[in-house]
């Protein structure tokens, strides 16, 4: 049986009340390097987001969850992205937001919990994660869950003036 609660987390879809959470991590200058933002999200826009949020993983190829102790409180996003039917693949990314939180083995739990349930509901054969190579600690997570380095993509990511290699991190579930 799969579910989406672990020890100290659970899994669960945006709800209206996430939009204050939503728009502290959208504007996150810090998270924008990673995420590819640009440009701020302001309410009305992440609010139409929400609005939309219901519709199926097979219609629009992406999924957020809400990553939430199981003291309710809400403390990052896990996202599926690329989700390629066809090919059973998707990307996967996560940020937990409040430093405070990390290295608590809260994003290990959330990677397994969405793994298993891409894996043993959806029926993907594999999943990946695009992380800068200067991001030890998500290279570390990801690798430490199963997760292997493939390749590096050599300035792949600009940000500001300068340009940044990103590791592609493959899990392949036999």
């Amino acid at each position: 049986m799969v579910t989406l609660k672990g020890e100290q987390i659970y899994l669960r879809a945006l709800e209206q009340r996430d939009l204050d959470f939503l728009y502290k991590i959208e504007n996150n200058t810090k998270v924008w390097e990673v995420s590819g933002t640009v440009t701020p999200y302001s309410k009305d826009v992440l609010q139409l987001y929400l609005d939309s949020a219901h519709r199926d993983i097979y219609d629009v190829k992406q999924l957020r969850l809400v990553i939430c102790t199981n003291e309710y409180n809400t403390v990052g996003l896990i996202d599926v992205f690329d989700f390629e039917p066809n090919h059973n693949r998707a990307g996967i990314g996560i940020v937990v937001l409040d430093e405070a939180q990390r290295n608590k083995g809260i994003g290990a739990e959330a990677i397994a919990l969405l793994c298993n349930y891409l894996f043993d509901v959806l029926g993907l054969k594999q999943v990946y994660a695009n992380i800068l190579e200067e991001n030890a600690p998500s290279l570390h997570l990801f690798k430490k869950m199963g997760f292997q380095e493939i390749g590096i993509k050599k300035d792949w990511v600009r940000f500001k003036d300068t340009y940044k290699n990103e590791v592609l991190l493959q899990k392949i579930n036999n």
